[in-house]
């Protein structure tokens, strides 16, 4: 029973790992989504997670006798904490947005002094927000190095990865090959743009907030009545021992996993298209 079930799990890793292959073959950005997941157990703090995930799925496993649910478990174990805790990836988000209208401030004013382009982003290196001093110092280094100007502001859009910093960096290209007039002007109005959409984004996610907490409260209700259920009501769950029963303890969880990553995804709001979001290679390459 048990060879059957891993023979099926392995299998479905191996499907996994074709799909996310060609991902990566069809959109330039996934290669980067998948840079990240692959080096996300080894940021900060996340190591202890990982080996809690591991050792608490071991430990439902063998409690249960259900390798469907140790491997639930542990997977809960690393993504619960992140989908239901403090939203740290929309707080990230504010505050990019904010560091990127305050940089933009500070070209504004440099370049108004009369400095160039090329000086003024090096003039920011000591005071750039720190949100985005890193891309800020690649930003400088790409110029320095004799680049194209406008191939270093789109790898920084990129870097930075969101829509404002897109315009900022259009509208700094702009002004590298055209020189372009009332630049401060531009640069003032969309900081303050930047500014009106963090203060945008901290208000909604204040109001989505409720979703996040019904979200927590169905998930704590579930799981007590479960364990409720396995400890005073063994005969109630026996259906789970079998080999079929472990195939609907799968779908049940796969279920679950999608409705919470939806959930999730309607809690968060989005920024909307990047404007230089590098798109699909034309058949034909660059010609």
């Amino acid at each position: 029973m048990i060879p059957l079930i891993v023979t099926a799990a392995g299998g479905v890793a191996v499907g996994a790992g074709i799909w996310l292959v060609l991902a990566v073959l069809a959109d330039p950005q996934a290669g980067k989504r998948v840079r990240r997941l692959r080096s996300a157990p080894f940021e900060r703090g996340r190591p202890l997670r990982l080996v809690l995930a591991v050792a608490g799925g071991i430990l439902v496993w063998l409690v249960t006798g259900w390798p469907v649910a140790g491997i639930l478990a542990g997977v809960g174990g690393w993504w619960l904490p992140v989908l239901l805790g403090p939203d740290r990836h929309h707080q990230k988000q504010v505050d990019k947005i904010e560091a990127v209208a305050a940089w933009t401030e500070m070209l504004r004013d440099l370049m108004a002094g009369s400095s160039g382009l090329h000086q003024a982003i090096t003039a920011t290196l000591p005071i750039a927000p720190e949100p985005i001093s890193a891309d800020v110092a690649r930003l400088a280094e790409r110029m320095r190095s004799g680049g194209s100007p406008h191939a270093a502001l789109e790898a920084f859009a990129d870097d930075v990865d969101n829509p404002t910093a897109d315009l900022v960096a259009a509208a700094l290209s702009s002004a590298a090959n055209r020189h372009a007039a009332d630049l401060g002007t531009l640069l003032g109005t969309l900081a303050e743009a930047a500014r009106d959409q963090a203060s945008m984004l901290v208000r909604l996610a204040a109001s989505r907030a409720r979703m996040r907490t019904s979200t927590r409260i169905i998930i704590a209700v579930t799981l007590g009545m479960a364990v409720f259920l396995l400890m005073f009501s063994p005969d109630y769950m026996a259906p789970f021992d079998g080999f079929v029963g472990q195939l609907v303890l799968a779908v049940i969880g796969g279920l679950w996993a999608l409705a919470l990553v939806w959930l999730t995804r309607m809690s968060r709001p989005k920024l909307g298209p990047r404007v230089l979001a590098p798109g699909p290679v034309p058949e034909g390459g660059a010609a």
